[in-house]
C-alpha cells in the first residue's frame, strides 16, 4: 500500500540528503518535527549533530528516537504537519548495537514491524532519510553483514510504500519514483 505524501531521501555519507530532505520539509509551508534518531557517542559526532541542528530553523519541534520509531511516528504524525525522520542508518545501528556494547544475535522484527504499519498508516506528511551503503562489496564480517543486509531490505519496504523516492549523489536529486 503506498502512503498518501510519504518521500523518502537516500544518498550516501555527505551526499545532501539531509540538507535536501530540510528544505523539502520547509517549503511545505506546514509546521515541522524533527525526528532524531542519533544517539551520540563522541565529540566528533556532537559536532555533527550540532552542523544539523544549526541548520535547521529554531520553530520546528524536535524529538528524539534513537529506538521506538514507529511510536513516535504514530504520536506525531496527522493531517497539516510534516514529520522528518533523519535517519534510519542511525536508527538501525541503534537496535543491532545497543548501548549496552550487547551483539546482536539477528534483525529486530518488532521494530520493523512496528515502523512498517506506522508509515502505512501515515496522515501527515512524512520525509523519511536513510543511507544507501548497498553498493560496494559483501562485507566480511557476520556483524557487518547483518546491519549492511538488514538496511538494504528496510530502505526497500519504505522505498516501496513511498510516493516519492530520490537518490542524492553530490548534492544533486535524482528522483527515483513519483
Amino acid at each position: 500500500m503506498t502512503s498518501p505524501d510519504l518521500t523518502f531521501i537516500l544518498g550516501g555519507a555527505r551526499s545532501g540528503k539531509s540538507a535536501y530532505a530540510e528544505r523539502l520539509a520547509a517549503g511545505s509551508g506546514l509546521p515541522v518535527t524533527y525526528v532524531a534518531t542519533a544517539r551520540i557517542g563522541d565529540a566528533e559526532f556532537a559536532a555533527r549533530v550540532e552542523q544539523h541542528r544549526e541548520r535547521r530553523p529554531a520553530h520546528w519541534a524536535l524529538v528524539e528516537a534513537p529506538l521506538d520509531l514507529g511510536g513516535v511516528l504514530r504520536e506525531l504524525d496527522h493531517e497539516g504537519h510534516v514529520v522528518l525522520i533523519d535517519c534510519l542508518t542511525l536508527w538501525l545501528a541503534n537496535l543491532l548495537f545497543p548501548a549496552d556494547g550487547s551483539t546482536p544475535d539477528g534483525p529486530p522484527l518488532q521494530a520493523f514491524s512496528d515502523f512498517d504499519a506506522a508509515l502505512s498508516n501515515v496522515r501527515g506528511k512524512v520525509i523519511v532519510v536513510s543511507n544507501e551503503i548497498g553498493l560496494g562489496v559483501v562485507p566480511m564480517g557476520s556483524v557487518t553483514r547483518l546491519y549492511v543486509d538488514e538496511l538494504g531490505r528496510l530502505n526497500q519496504r519504505v522505498a516501496a510504500a513511498s510516493t516519492h523516492v530520490t537518490m542524492m549523489v553530490a548534492g544533486l536529486p535524482l528522483v527515483l519514483k513519483g
